[in-house]
């Protein structure tokens, strides 16, 4: 059987469905399963073993220019791509219209959430299967039952695993434990305070870790900068392919970060990771792992950095304890 995974972005969503790829590997092993991914995401999906072929789509890229007949040519090469594998039944995990409209381009039977279910009911008009998940679940547990329904197992939601290990690769010249500290977000009211990321720094190399942190553009490039300035024995990766920073990540001994894409990474590599939330809600959508913990502020209120620290720290305890 051949299966395709419709999950677009973020890398976030993008993320969360590994369990569910996980859970039908181990329950369908005659399952091959392809995925269509929005551009700058296909190498977080590479990470997962069980899937054998990428198809990218460039949806963003592609709003931006609707006319220009570059993007028609790639939307049609898509389409072409995507009917001549002959799929056997497509799986829109997002359930959003535009990811509804990727799934038809396949020509195969569509399975998904049902209109109760889905983020966007009107994505229910194009499925051939709809199944009924509860919203109050988190995104993780959601897209695993919506698997097994499609494809005909119970997932034993008692356990968690990802699948995935970081990409080959390290930090050249640092040995030692180190912290990366992924302060960089979406939007500004996610964004942790400099001064924050600085006081969380000075701690974590009183415990003797190395601090670690990068940048994607110009703004946080300016907070990289600040938080080495301050504390020196920070190392700041340039800006880097997504793939070079997993590699870094995935071999941390601890995360710190926002709520941003790359902490739901560090989370799902199994690593301790500490998410600090302050605008959005972790509740149905936050990290999930067996050494991951979120810090939500009070309304009104802040997260020290001897707070955030002093999770870390009841993290790496915990998983120095737990079974090698």
């Amino acid at each position: 059987m051949k299966v395709l995974i419709v999950k677009t972005s973020s890398m976030g969503d993008v993320i969360h469905t590994f369990p569910a790829v996980e859970d039908a590997s181990l329950h369908r092993p005659d399952i091959s399963f392809d995925w269509c991914v929005e551009e700058a995401f296909a190498g977080i999906v590479a990470l997962h073993p069980a899937i054998a072929g990428i198809h990218t789509v460039a949806i963003r890229r592609w709003r931006k220019a609707l006319f220009n007949g570059g993007t028609w040519r790639e939307a049609a090469a898509l389409r072409r791509t995507l009917r001549e594998c002959r799929f056997d039944l497509v799986i829109d995990a997002q359930g959003l219209l535009k990811s509804a409209l990727v799934a038809r381009q396949a020509r195969a039977p569509i399975a998904g959430f049902d209109r109760s279910s889905a983020r966007e009911p009107s994505a229910t008009l194009f499925y051939d299967v709809t199944y009924g998940v509860p919203r109050n679940l988190h995104a993780i547990e959601r897209t695993r039952r919506l698997f097994g329904l499609a494809l005909g197992y119970q997932p034993d939601l008692s356990t968690l695993a990802s699948g995935i290990v970081p990409p080959p690769g390290a930090l050249a010249g640092i040995t030692g434990k180190t912290a990366f500290l992924l302060h960089g977000t979406s939007r500004e009211d996610k964004k942790w305070p400099v001064e924050d990321w600085i006081g969380t720094a000075r701690l974590l190399v009183e415990r003797g870790m190395t601090p670690v942190t990068t940048w994607s553009n110009e703004r946080e490039k300016s907070v990289a900068e600040a938080i080495a300035r301050a504390v020196p024995s920070t190392v700041v990766v340039p800006k880097s392919p997504l793939a070079d920073i997993a590699a870094i990540l995935g071999r941390s001994t601890l995360v710190i970060g926002a709520d941003t894409g790359l902490t739901h990474l560090a989370s799902a590599f199994g690593l301790p990771t500490v998410a600090v939330f302050l605008a959005t809600e972790p509740g149905l959508t936050g990290p999930r792992g067996p050494y991951a913990s979120t810090l939500l502020a009070v309304p009104g209120g802040r997260l020290t950095p001897a707070e955030v620290v002093a999770e870390a720290d009841s993290l790496l305890d915990l998983k120095l304890q737990a079974p090698a």
